[in-house]
C-alpha cells in the first residue's frame, strides 16, 4: 500500500515529479499513520499537508491543482481495454502454473507490444505519460519479478516495442522512486500463496465428515 506525497513541480515528460513515496505495511502501520488514517484505505495523496482520501477526489485534485496534471487523465477506450485484465492473467499464471496460463499472459503482452509498435510513441497514448501508464508499468514490473521468481516466466526479448516502453518508464523518477523492491514484490505473492493454501485447507476440513 502506498501513501503518496506529490510535489507541485511539472516535468516535461511526465507532468508530475513524484518526490516522496512512503510504503505502509497495513498489517503493522506506523503510529502516525494509524492515528490519522487507520480507517482509510489507500491510496492516499498528501499535498502541502492536505490529505485527499478517495480516488475520484485525488484525480480531480491533480487535474486542478498540480501544474500539467490534467495531462495524466486522458480518455482512450482502446488503451483502457488493452491493459485491463493483464494483472488477472498474471495471478492466474502464478496460481495455476500451467502452460495455458503462460500463453494467455504472453498473448496479452503481445497485443500491448503491437499497440506500442503501431503508435510509435514513448508511452501508451503519446509522448507524455498518462494514467494508463501509471496502471500498466507496475503490472509489468510485477510480471517481470514475480513471473520470473515463481514460474520462470520472462517477457520475450522479441517484444521490442514493449521493452522500449519499459526502458522509457525506468528513466522516470516518478516510477523508480515509487517502485517496490523486488523482494517486497516477491514477499507479497508469497503471502498470497500462504493465504490461499490456508483457505484451501479450511475448505477440505469442512468437507471431511
Amino acid at each position: 500500500m502506498v501513501v503518496v506525497v506529490v510535489a507541485k513541480t511539472p516535468d516535461a515528460a511526465v507532468c508530475l515529479e513524484l518526490r516522496i513515496v512512503t510504503t505502509v505495511d497495513m498489517q503493522k502501520p506506523p503510529p502516525d499513520f494509524r492515528t490519522n488514517f487507520e480507517a482509510t484505505h489507500p491510496p492516499i495523496l498528501i499535498d502541502n499537508g492536505l490529505a485527499i482520501l478517495e480516488n475520484d477526489k485525488i484525480e480531480r485534485h491533480i487535474m486542478k491543482s498540480v501544474p500539467g496534471g490534467y495531462n495524466l487523465f486522458v480518455q482512450d477506450k482502446e488503451v483502457a481495454t488493452l491493459i485491463e485484465n493483464l494483472y488477472s492473467k498474471l495471478k492466474l499464471m502464478l496460481v495455476k502454473k500451467d502452460e495455458n496460463k503462460n500463453n494467455a499472459l504472453l498473448a496479452h503482452l503481445r497485443k500491448i507490444n503491437d499497440h506500442l509498435a503501431a503508435r510509435g510513441t514513448r508511452f501508451l497514448t503519446g509522448d507524455t505519460m498518462c494514467c494508463f501508464d501509471c496502471e500498466l508499468m507496475p503490472r509489468l514490473q510485477h510480471i517481470r519479478v514475480a513471473g520470473k521468481y515463481f514460474v520462470d516466466f520472462e517477457i520475450p526479448k522479441h517484444l521490442t516495442a514493449l521493452w522500449r516502453y519499459m526502458y522509457h518508464m525506468y528513466q522516470l523518477d516518478a516510477f523508480t522512486q515509487s517502485c517496490p523492491a523486488d523482494q517486497d514484490i516477491i514477499n507479497h505473492y508469497k503471502l498470497q500463496q500462504v493465504s490461499l493454501s490456508l483457505f484451501e485447507v479450511g475448505i477440505i476440513q469442512r468437507m471431511v465428515p
